[in-house]
């Protein structure tokens, strides 16, 4: 008998019609031409993108507001705005555009509107090269382990791969092939870092571990994605 719950399993001709052929093709080469396979893989990658969005999340958050309420202690309201002198000339057009689309929508440029608005990007930009000295004298105390303050390069490389990693999956791309339970792992212990509060929400929510699996996909790399 069956489940009055269960859903019909996708038809490949359907899929691959709904799909770009590149992006479909991907799958199918990474199932040697078994279609139906092809078809679980995309799943997979769907479910693993959508459990990957609460410590993406989690992360995210704990980072801008750690920023935020470290640098305003020290640097005072606004230390993000261009004038300030706490940010690079590309973070400064992000901070413009974000007070743009406030404005746009006739809301009230305040700061906690205007952090919130500015993207992931603004973010891990606060610990490229050029910060090293706002790193030095205010940055390292965003975070800590076992009661020690941290270095920029403790976040650099893992943050850059997050990032990458977050935006393949807010573009629908493959991701199967990344080691995502390292990265997974990395996002962890940065949040932990930030924020411990943070960090004890997401374990009560995250289903990556159930969701991908146990072992990681032995998947070709294509071309020239770093992972």
């Amino acid at each position: 008998m069956t489940h009055p719950d269960a859903r019909p399993a996708a038809d490949a001709d359907a899929v691959e019609a709904a799909l770009s052929l590149e992006r479909f093709a991907r799958y199918v080469a990474w199932a040697e031409g078994d279609r139906e396979r092809a078809v679980a893989l995309y799943t997979l990658n769907t479910q693993v993108s959508e459990a990957l969005y609460v410590p993406l999340q989690a992360l995210e958050v704990a980072l801008r507001n750690r920023i935020h309420t470290v640098m305003s202690e020290a640097h005072g309201p606004g230390w993000f705005q261009p004038e300030a002198g706490h940010v690079t000339d590309r973070q400064a057009e992000q901070v413009r555009t974000a007070i743009a689309e406030l404005t746009e929508a006739g809301k009230p440029i305040e700061d906690g509107r205007v952090v919130a608005a500015l993207t992931f990007s603004f973010w891990t930009s606060m610990f490229g090269r050029e910060q090293d000295d706002l790193w030095k004298r205010t940055l390292h105390r965003i975070a800590t382990r076992e009661g020690r303050f941290l270095a920029r390069k403790d976040f650099t490389a893992r943050l850059t791969q997050v990032r990458l990693l977050r935006n393949r999956i807010a573009h629908h791309e493959p991701i199967l092939y990344w080691n995502l339970p390292k990265l997974h792992q990395a996002m962890l212990e940065m949040t932990r870092w930030l924020s411990p509060a943070m960090d004890d929400w997401r374990g009560t929510v995250d289903r990556f571990p159930e969701v991908h699996p146990a072992e990681r996909l032995a998947l070709p790399r294509p071309g020239k994605d770093e992972a």
